[in-house]
C-alpha cells in the first residue's frame, strides 16, 4: 500500500481518523524529544514518509535539522510536499535503518512503523537506531501493541476497527480484524519493552496508550 501513489493519497487524513489522538501523540513525542535535544539538534526520524511528524517537529523547533528515512518513494514525495519550505532542514533517504548515515543524532522518533516489522527485524532496527544516538539521547516510538493471546488480540483489534469506523472510515470490521490478526506482526507491550532493553536502551517510559496503540520514550545507554 505504501508504493502506490493513489493508495496513499489519503494517508494523512486516514491516519488521523484511525489513530486516537494522533496529533496530540505527535505533540507529546516532540515535547519528550525537547527534554534532551538541544535547540540546534539533529533528529533521526524512521518511517518518515508522509512527513506528518517531520512537519510538526520542524514547525515547533526552528533550529532542529532532520534525517528522515522511509522505504517508500511515493511516501517521501508526500513528505516533501507537506514540508514545503521546511524541507530545507530535512534530508530524506529512501531505504531502511541500515541506509541511515553513520553519525550520532541527538534524538530519534519512529511513529506508526515498528508494528510492520517482525520481532527479529524490529530488534535489528532498534539496535541500529541506538547505535546512531548520542549517550542519553531519547528515542520516541508509538505503534500497535497489544496482548497476543487470541481473545485479547481480537478484542483490541475490534476496538481499533470500531474507532476507525466511528471516525467515518468505510471498512468491514470483521474483515479488518481477521486480516490484521493474521498479517500484522504486532507484539505485546511487555515484548516491546523487552526489545527496547535488549537493543541497549536503559529507562523505558510509557507515555501514550490508546486502544490498540502504545507509545514509549527510551534513552540510549
Amino acid at each position: 500500500m505504501f508504493s502506490d501513489p493513489h493508495a496513499i493519497a489519503g494517508y494523512a487524513e486516514g491516519a488521523v481518523q484511525k489513530v486516537p489522538g494522533l496529533l496530540d501523540m505527535q505533540r507529546m513525542a516532540r515535547l519528550l524529544l525537547e527534554e534532551r535535544v538541544p535547540a540546534d539538534g539533529h533528529v533521526l526520524v524512521l518511517g518518515a514518509g508522509g512527513g506528518m511528524e517531520l512537519r510538526a517537529f520542524a514547525e515547533a523547533q526552528a533550529g532542529w535539522h532532520f534525517r528522515g528515512i522511509d522505504p517508500s518513494a511515493p511516501m517521501l514525495d508526500m513528505a516533501r510536499q507537506r514540508l514545503g519550505p521546511l524541507a530545507s532542514r530535512v534530508a530524506l533517504t529512501e531505504g531502511y535503518i541500515d541506509d541511515a548515515p553513520e553519525e550520532l543524532f541527538d534524538g530519534a522518533a519512529c511513529l506508526l512503523t515498528l508494528h510492520f516489522l517482525p520481532a527479529e527485524q524490529r530488534l535489528h532496527t532498534l539496535k541500529e537506531v541506538r547505535r546512531r544516538l548520542k549517550p542519553g539521547a531519547p528515542l520516541v516510538v508509538a505503534h500497535h501493541s497489544y496482548a497476543q493471546d487470541d481473545a485479547q488480540k481480537r478484542r483490541w483489534l475490534q476496538r481499533f476497527a470500531a474507532f476507525s469506523a466511528s471516525s467515518g472510515i468505510a471498512l468491514d470490521v470483521a474483515h479488518t480484524v481477521d486480516s490484521m490478526a493474521r498479517l500484522l506482526p504486532a507484539l505485546s507491550p511487555e515484548q516491546d519493552v523487552a526489545l527496547l532493553h535488549e537493543a541497549g536502551f536503559g529507562t523505558v517510559d510509557l507515555f501514550y496508550a490508546a486502544f490498540s496503540f502504545r507509545g514509549w520514550v527510551a534513552y540510549s545507554g
